[in-house]
C-alpha cells in the first residue's frame, strides 16, 4: 500500500474536519438562506456612451467608464455606474450648456430616477453646484439635493438646504441658505 505524503495527508484531515462539523440543521439553514437570495442578470459595458433625446432633439450625452445593466429577479431594472459619470447638456443649437459629473451614479428605471453620489458637480453659465447627492426625477423633470454649495459667476457662495432646480438649471430654489455675496459699487451712496 502506498503512503500519502504528509502535506496531502494534512489537507485530507482538514477537509474531513470541515465536513464533519456540518450538521443537518446547518444544511437546512443554508438551504433557507439560498432561497432568499435574489437572482439577477448583469451586463457590463466598458467606455459606455449614452445619448438622451426628447422629441427627436439631443438633450444630453453621457459617458461612464463602466456601465452595469442589472435585471433583478422581480423585474427591478437599474443601470449602475460604479466608476462615475460625466453628462454634457446641449441647448437647441447643440452647443454645450452645462455638465454634471459624479464619482458614482445609479439609474432606477422603474422609478424613473437617477441618483448621482460622491463629489457631484453641476456647472453651467449661471452657477456651479457642489454636493454629495443629486437626484434627477425624469417624470417631474427636476433635480433635487438635500444640501450643497452654490457658487455664482460673481463670486457669491451659498450653502443651500433642500436644493431644487428644473432640468436646465435655469432657476434654483432652496431653503435655510447662508453664504457670502459681493455687491458692485459704493454702498455709501
Amino acid at each position: 500500500m502506498k503512503r500519502l505524503p504528509l502535506p496531502a495527508l494534512c489537507a485530507l484531515l482538514v477537509l474531513q474536519l470541515c465536513l464533519s462539523s456540518c450538521t443537518d440543521d446547518d444544511l437546512k439553514k443554508a438551504a433557507t438562506i439560498s432561497d432568499k437570495t435574489v437572482a439577477f442578470n448583469a451586463n457590463r459595458t466598458y467606455g459606455a456612451e449614452v445619448i438622451y433625446s426628447d422629441s427627436a432633439k439631443v438633450k444630453a450625452k453621457g459617458f461612464a467608464p463602466i456601465l452595469d445593466k442589472v435585471t433583478g429577479k422581480k423585474g427591478v431594472n437599474y443601470q449602475e455606474m460604479p466608476k462615475g459619470v460625466k453628462i454634457d447638456f446641449f441647448d437647441q443649437n447643440l452647443h454645450s450648456s452645462g455638465t454634471i459629473t459624479s464619482d458614482y451614479a445609479i439609474m432606477k428605471e422603474t422609478e424613473q430616477l437617477t441618483i448621482f453620489r460622491k463629489h457631484v458637480v453641476v456647472v453651467n453659465a449661471n452657477l456651479t453646484f457642489n454636493t454629495e447627492e443629486l437626484v434627477w426625477n425624469q417624470n417631474k423633470k427636476t433635480f433635487s439635493s438635500p444640501k450643497g454649495i452654490i457658487t455664482k459667476p460673481d463670486g457669491t457662495v451659498i450653502n443651500a438646504i433642500n436644493f431644487k432646480a428644473p432640468e436646465d438649471f435655469s432657476s434654483v430654489d432652496f431653503e435655510n441658505a447662508y453664504g457670502e455675496t459681493y455687491i458692485k459699487g459704493d454702498l455709501e451712496q
